[in-house]
């Protein structure tokens, strides 16, 4: 009886790094809406439908 009877989630929560005032930030990687980073207002993440399209620097992902 080792297998999952419901798969786990194949979205995750990711530190990305803003490229421009090199903040980091906790987003989700399927984001609905576009991504800004709290301190200056650039882009971080842009939705795709799927995968965001992460503009930022990826630290680490978060489970």
């Amino acid at each position: 009886m080792g297998k999952n009877l419901v798969e786990m989630p194949k979205s995750k929560f990711l530190r990305v790094m803003c490229k421009k005032c090199k903040t980091d930030q906790v987003i989700y990687n399927k984001p609905a809406t576009l991504v800004k980073c709290n301190n200056c207002g650039e882009e971080l993440a842009i939705p795709t439908g799927g995968e965001a399209f992460i503009k930022g620097k990826v630290l680490e992902e978060l489970s």
